[in-house]
């Protein structure tokens, strides 16, 4: 009744429906730990993003390596701003997508120590080789307020160090190469100024870091799996389609061999 399974084309189409069902399966499961990965860190950001602002030196600390708990927490930081060693960020896009540059400014503690601090995003004005006309900061002692971020590395970020910028350009925020480049002792991480320096004038403020879209790997998810139970599904059917289709056309053949020949 189902010998016809034993041939060439349906052994193929049979190993093929096989090795579908796992792969779908194992993709559900990782579109799975791609949702609960986006949901954990959504979650963190938002409590991180939430929490009550602290001193930066309760967080980071010179050679400190700031942890995921740690990013994006509300820091503040009494200082001034060196802006004699102040340098700007190559290839940084502002909410709108325009090509421009951060500023890093150094902003010396009250305790002689530095924290690199990103006032914001100036446009480029299609001069990628000049330093730019910066903004200046308040004058004297100010307090700063913003988000705590990691050192950008190359591995983490996926930009790569390009050798022979221009004076006073980067292209990645990395307190240890600051460190060495002020001669200074410079805290771990770096600050995102989050509060406005003064109205009009001075850099644009980056926006919060945006909510990743988990939902979508969840409906992913459910689609990879719906798809791994209908393989099983629409093989069957193929297989009751083929054994009637044979099964009609060997009772047409048995009807044409039962009628009289007519003369």
């Amino acid at each position: 009744m189902y010998r016809f399974l034993l041939s060439r084309q349906w052994v193929i189409l049979t190993l093929v429906a096989l090795v579908l069902i796992p792969t779908m399966i194992r993709l559900g499961i990782w579109q799975k730990h791609r949702y609960e990965t986006r949901t954990a860190r959504n979650d963190l950001v938002s409590s991180a993003l939430h929490a009550k602002p602290v001193p930066v030196e309760r967080l980071s600390s010179p050679g400190h390596a700031v942890t995921t708990a740690e990013k994006y927490r509300t820091v503040t930081a009494t200082g001034t701003f060196d802006t004699a060693h102040e340098v700007v960020v190559r290839r940084r896009t502002n909410s709108d997508g325009e090509v421009g540059f951060h500023v890093l400014t150094p902003l010396v503690l009250t305790d002689g120590k530095v924290l690199l601090v990103n006032r914001g995003w100036i446009p480029a004005n299609g001069a990628q080789t000049a330093f730019p006309k910066i903004p200046a900061p308040p004058a004297g002692q100010v307090t700063v307020k913003g988000r705590l971020k990691a050192d950008e590395t190359t591995a983490a970020s996926g930009i790569k160090e390009v050798r022979g910028l221009p004076p006073r350009q980067v292209m990645l925020i990395n307190s240890e190469q600051q460190a060495r480049r002020l001669g200074a002792t410079v805290l771990g991480g770096y600050v995102e100024q989050t509060a406005p320096e003064a109205k009009g004038g001075s850099p644009e403020q980056i926006s919060d870091p945006g909510r990743e879209d988990a939902p979508l790997n969840y409906a992913y998810m459910i689609q990879w799996w719906l798809f791994a139970a209908a393989v099983p599904v629409g093989w069957w059917v193929l297989v009751r389609r083929e054994r009637r289709d044979r099964e009609e056309a060997a009772a047409g053949a048995r009807s044409a061999e039962a009628e009289p020949a007519t003369v």
